[in-house]
């Protein structure tokens, strides 16, 4: 499709300010933002709300109960009318990484690829998203409303975000979470949901030597729960379980009284969840060990985002877009979870992994390509502007 004048105008807004991009991605890396450093996280969207603000955005703001804030930037129609089907850019704030990290590894740049924790997740992406929104107002706006929608705890499922979500993508025509590109041009089509739980067994201490007959291990009935969980794997179904964390007891010479784990499942759709969780609960509630019980303290849930004709349309739309502009793209399946899962199982239309491109997340080794920066947010840029019906 040929390139209109005011797309054009676009393009060129973005494609002049790759510079300023990396300053505000080097501000927002270097700030420390672990999902309970609700003070970190909070500075981060105090800098994203400042330069919004200061673009002429009205932004409104979600207090969180125990985390960070939630908030959102509109812009309107270009025709004011303002008519139902809004376009919804997400992002989220939060990071895996501890306080002090930024410090440890502040911003770097190499050549082309950018280092530090939380760069390509999903820091990069909530500058492309902000960048985006710049352009199109700075041009006149776009057919549909736009909604740039900043969240605080995906890293954690988003207890608290996921209601704010499904909020702002009630109605939408389209979602695009700017989470971090695949290396090639992929975007993110298909992903896994996820279950996180955390369990705690209690058994009864007892001398491991005297009275050794009075003592109901814990840690023997977190054993056998470990393999009876990771037995549930299906690699064809594409079920995967795992215990990532465990502790417990009290000394070496002492029956274990208590123990605790940590366990995640993943899963490609919402079936295959239903099919697995009575599963999951059969090996938490049987009593492998005599006298010992067994408590879910925690339980938290992401949805998969799952091959349906909605997003397929919405990617091929993206992908139109992007091959205007000479890019590659392909769909993607990740084997992590996002919150792209939530508006997906709504029917929204959602694409996910619109952000630049990066690896590594969640590791030391985390690194954006810079030189994605202002390809990604032209094509999406460039796909909200043709979202016209």
């Amino acid at each position: 499709m040929a390139i209109s004048p005011t797309e054009q105008r676009v393009l060129d807004w973005l494609g002049a300010r790759e510079a300023q991009m990396i300053e505000l991605l080097e501000e927002l890396v270097n700030i420390d933002s672990g999902t309970f450093d609700v003070a970190g996280v909070d500075r981060v969207g105090d800098v994203l709300r400042a330069w919004l603000e200061d673009a002429g955005f009205e932004v409104c703001v979600s207090p969180g109960r125990d985390l960070g804030y939630t908030f959102e930037a509109r812009l309107d129609a270009f025709d004011r009318r303002n008519t139902p089907g809004h376009v919804l850019l997400m992002g989220h704030r939060d990071t895996v990484f501890p306080e002090g990290e930024a410090a440890r590894r502040p911003f770097r740049v190499e050549g082309t690829l950018a280092y530090g924790p939380g760069v390509c997740d999903m820091k990069a992406g909530l500058v492309l998203n902000a960048f985006v929104m710049r352009a199109l107002r700075d041009v006149g706006g776009a057919p549909r409303p736009v909604v740039m929608l900043c969240t605080a705890d995906e890293e954690i499922a988003s207890p608290e975000g996921r209601a704010v979500i499904e909020a702002a993508a009630a109605g939408a025509r389209a979602v695009f979470n700017s989470e971090p590109g695949r290396a090639g041009g992929g975007v993110v089509t298909s992903r896994n949901g996820a279950l996180f739980c955390g369990v705690e067994i209690t058994g009864r201490a007892a001398h491991s030597g005297a009275s050794h007959r009075q003592g109901r291990s814990a840690i023997d009935a977190l054993a056998r729960k470990v393999q009876a969980l990771h037995a549930l794997t299906d690699y064809e179904k594409g079920v995967t379980l795992n215990v990532g964390l465990v502790s417990g007891g009290e000394a070496v010479n002492t029956v274990a009284p208590s123990a605790r784990f940590e366990f995640d499942c993943r899963f490609p759709t919402q079936a295959a969840f239903a099919a697995i969780e009575p599963e999951i609960e059969s090996v938490l509630a049987r009593e492998d060990v005599p006298d010992t019980t067994t408590k879910v303290v925690s339980r938290k849930l992401f949805l998969a985002v799952e091959e349906q004709a909605a997003n397929r349309g919405l990617f091929e739309h993206y992908a139109g877009a992007a091959d205007d502009l000479g890019m590659d793209t392909q769909p993607t399946f990740s084997g992590g979870s996002a919150d792209s899962g939530y508006t997906s199982a709504m029917g929204v239309p959602t694409l996910c992994g619109t952000g630049p491109v990066g690896e590594h997340a969640h590791t030391p080794d985390e690194v954006c390509h810079l030189d994605t920066l202002v390809p990604r947010a032209q094509a999406l840029a460039l796909g909200v502007l043709r979202l016209a019906d």
